[in-house]
């Protein structure tokens, strides 16, 4: 069946060089010079696709897209002069396909046409399918979830695939914006070409300009050799800029224009090459705030965000996690190479859905990782999920809105709750130490022990730090030196191992240390690390095991307290 097209323009010229280019590649097309007369076209004739020029004698050609894009599924793209990049982005914006620029390269009209019979062609499949198209599977299985937020989501990402506007992905970290815009790619006419990702903040701004549009050999220092930029790579495919909003205002300039005339020049050439991609972009960051502080190019902003396309987080599709879980389960035992796939229990999986997931999908599979590692069966359990307790969760949950203020004054208030609480955590937490070294049956001291760190269970094979602690406060107590000058007491109780309860005492008494709270819990938290590395013979691992923290964060807590192994270690 022969492919037909509507062509409408008012310059005679044109219109009849599109038609010759038209007919050399197999396509019967009807050539209207004005809105009514194209309109009168459509309605009387079944067209595949159609190309219009913005400015018509009678009327705008946005109004032809906006009539065809709302009445049927053929694909329309625009003819538009240099400095009407507006008009182009909002045809974009109607529903259009794609654009063209003025003067007319031939070689972009064939390329333009030739993804808009990809289109047509994806559309008749899934009109002679019965079943659901090759898309509808593809989308399925790569984006997991059936609640009520992912079906339009779907819809919308199948519509977003047959266009070839740029798509800004937003959301927060973790949602999956690179599957999203993989999936696009994917379900495009450009499936065949490639889709080049790339982080801009990764990329040091020295480097940003080669990288992406690549250079000449000896350009400068260190070109021993020809370099294809993303941009080149990307040809013929899709360009997908994450986290956008890190670029550069200076890179952002060079980018708007290889966006807007699809032309780029690498470094040292004197010659700019046409490239034919698609833009994707995403960030976690508000990039309209950034605009308005001047952070973010206004014109790149609207060239990029021609349609906006916000994922939700998981906490807003709970539903979902289940069947998320299980997926991750499977992909863990097929990379993990296990004999027998671990499995949920219905409490554990209970236990996942009343999580606040902060970290999105991303989170969620962390989760089920750990939980694979320490689960020594199959099956895992909540005391494998390393979760907090739910109770916690939600009383501080609770806590957070029940200390907004209704006042005008909210901030004062907040950091006056924030700095109570604090003080009252750091008084129970030392009575808890104190009340530990007093004891002197082991039991009772493992259970005053609280689990610190998020992602370890309460199973740990080390022995507690406060445990062994007791045995040593015990004789260390019988040696305490007297101390004479109360101006240094509290620096000189740190490294000669005072008594702890004799700094508590002070608080007790209702003196406040005197070179203010930070100071002073910087100062204790520096007492326990010493200890606990004492006790370990300067192990930074088993301290940390000790600590219940993680070997990374001892070592920065180290750094910034300023412990060094040779000065304390005796």
């Amino acid at each position: 069946m022969t492919t037909t097209a509507l062509v409408v323009d008012d310059e005679v010229d044109l219109c009849r060089l599109m038609q010759i280019t038209l007919t050399k590649m197999g396509i019967k097309s009807d050539v209207a010079y004005t809105l009514s007369q194209a309109r009168s076209y459509w309605q009387d004739n079944d067209y595949d696709f159609c190309l219009t020029d913005l400015k018509l004698p009678d009327g705008s050609g946005l109004e032809l897209v906006k009539e065809i894009s709302n009445s049927s599924s053929t694909p329309i793209a625009v003819i538009t002069a240099h400095g009407s990049m507006d008009l182009a982005i909002e045809a974009l914006k109607l529903g259009a396909f794609d654009f063209v620029n003025k003067p007319l390269e031939l070689p972009r009209l064939r390329q333009l046409v030739e993804n808009a019979l990809k289109v047509i062609h994806q559309d008749n499949e899934a009109k002679t399918t019965a079943e659901c198209s090759p898309e509808q599977k593809l989308l399925d299985s790569r984006l997991i979830g059936d609640s009520a937020v992912m079906h339009p989501l779907k819809n919308t990402i199948l519509k977003l695939a047959r266009s070839q506007a740029p798509v800004f992905l937003s959301g927060a970290s973790g949602t999956g914006k690179e599957v999203v815009a993989r999936l696009i790619h994917d379900l495009s006419p450009r499936r065949d070409g490639s889709f080049v990702p790339v982080n801009c903040g990764a990329i040091p701004s020295e480097l940003m300009e080669s990288e992406f549009f690549g250079h000449k050999k000896g350009s400068f220092t260190g070109a021993v050799a020809d370099k294809q930029g993303l941009f080149q790579q990307a040809n013929g495919g899709t360009l997908f800029l994450d986290e956008v909003a890190d670029l550069p205002l200076a890179m952002q300039v060079k980018l708007l224009r290889a966006i807007q005339e699809k032309t780029v020049r690498a470094i040292g050439d004197t010659k700019e090459v046409p490239v034919d991609i698609r833009i994707l972009s995403a960030t976690h960051k508000n990039l309209n705030q950034l605009v308005q502080d001047g952070a973010f190019r206004q014109d790149l902003y609207y060239r990029i965000n021609v349609i906006e396309l916000k994922l939700p987080t998981l906490n807003a599709r709970r539903d979902d996690i289940p069947v998320l879980a299980k997926h991750f389960l499977a992909l863990i035992a097929d990379e993990w190479q296990l004999e027998n796939p671990p499995t949920l229990t219905i409490e554990a999986c209970e236990r996942l859905q009343d999580h606040n997931f902060a970290g999105n999908v991303r989170e969620l599979r962390n989760v089920l990782e750990r939980a694979v590692t320490l689960a020594e069966t199959p099956y895992i359990d909540i005391s494998h999920l390393g979760l907090p307790d739910i109770d916690m969760t939600h009383h501080r949950a609770a806590s957070q809105d029940q200390s907004e203020p209704a006042v005008i004054d909210k901030t004062q208030h907040s950091e006056r709750q924030i700095n109570n609480q604090m003080v009252a955590q750091s008084i129970e937490s030392r009575e808890k130490i104190i009340q530990s070294m007093d004891e002197t049956i082991a039991p009772q001291a493992k259970q005053v022990t609280t689990n610190l760190h998020p992602y370890r269970t309460n199973a740990q094979h080390y022995p507690s730090m406060i445990q062994r602690s007791a045995s040593n406060h015990t004789e260390s107590s019988n040696h305490t030196p007297r101390h004479n000058h109360k101006e240094s007491a509290t620096h000189q109780s740190i490294l000669q191992g005072r008594d702890e309860k004799t700094i508590l005492s002070e608080l007790e008494d209702g003196q406040l240390p005197s070179q203010g709270l930070e100071h002073y819990l910087q100062e204790q938290e520096k007492q326990l690390i010493i200890t606990a590395l004492k006790q370990t013979a300067w192990n930074k691992t088993q301290a940390a095991e000790l600590l219940g923290t993680t070997f990374r964060s001892l070592r920065y807590r180290m750094k910034k307290l300023e412990i060094a192994e040779d000065q304390f270690e005796s």
